[in-house]
């Protein structure tokens, strides 16, 4: 039976990414705790010893509005002025060294997996192994993985909470995460931005397996799917919700940079985003 806090996958992190962000926000919580639990306890009491029914309190409160001792002023602005300190501290430093560009060092090889955002399913392409799936993601553990993450749709959100912090997916632009599996398991996936009506169905499965299972995976995939040209692509990028697990054999090794080329060359109507024609679109890629 799954506790209630291993069904938090923030608070139960799998990889060191995740690690280190659970220990920013318990430092950021315990932190923020000094100054909003004794808050919540003074209004408890306060709001007790002067309530309306209390005559002998309302008879003994008489307050000064002249005259404030100025220690105790001192002391509540010094505090959280304090406490603002260490939260910007912790912000600075936490941000530079949970950089999501910023490559990982694992104990297998690393893999390079690209994403496309789409209504309302997510496409990954492996360029290295040729293979292509929908909803669903499947790397070695222990190997770094570098996420290069589009969007063929409105801009969206990748995140792998047991795994790491979300980034942005957007139209035209390319973003990265980098994320490592210290162990064999499966996550939850999901989409972080409100994108539509299909929104609550865009979730995918993440797999962290051994190197053995890997290799034998990609093997069956190969063996058994269909392949994704850039014409089974347009039917893919058709909107729709809800979509199985979907593999693919083998991919236009192309594709991925002609979806973030198609917002970034001059296209007549007959080349738009629904209808765009891919075979025509330069092979570069820009990215930010």
């Amino acid at each position: 039976m799954v506790s209630p806090y291993q069904a938090i996958p923030v608070l139960h992190p799998q990889g060191p990414v995740a690690l280190a962000e659970l220990h920013v926000i318990g430092i950021t919580l315990l932190l923020s705790s000094i100054i909003v639990v004794p808050l919540f306890i003074m209004l408890a009491v306060f709001a007790w010893k002067y309530r309306i029914g209390n005559t002998k309190s309302a008879r003994e409160h008489h307050p000064r509005w002249d005259h404030m001792n100025p220690l105790f002023e001192f002391a509540w602005w010094l505090v959280p002025a304090i406490i603002i300190v260490m939260l910007s501290v912790v912000a600075w430093v936490s941000s530079h060294q949970l950089d999501p560009y910023v490559p990982l060092v694992g104990t297998e090889a690393p893999i390079t997996i690209q994403v496309v955002a789409l209504d309302w399913k997510w496409l990954f392409i492996y360029p290295e192994q040729g293979i292509a799936t929908v909803n669903m993601v499947e790397f070695p553990a222990g190997a770094p993985v570098h996420f290069e993450i589009t969007s063929d749709a409105p801009m969206n959100s990748f995140w792998i909470p047991a795994l790491a912090g979300q980034i942005m997916a957007m139209p035209g632009m390319q973003t990265q995460l980098n994320v490592l599996a210290s162990n064999p398991g499966e996550f939850r996936g999901v989409s972080a931005n409100l994108s539509g009506a299909g929104f609550a169905g865009m979730n995918f499965e993440a797999k962290a397996v051994s190197e053995d299972d890997f290799s034998a995976w990609i093997a069956s995939v190969k063996a058994s799917s269909p392949t994704l040209t850039r014409d089974s692509y347009q039917t893919l990028a058709v909107t729709s919700s809800n979509n199985p697990i979907t593999y693919y054999s083998m991919v236009d090794s192309s594709l991925y940079t002609s979806i973030i080329n198609s917002y970034m060359t001059p296209q007549d109507a007959s080349t738009s985003t629904d209808g765009m024609n891919m075979n025509d679109m330069p092979m570069g890629t820009m990215t930010p």
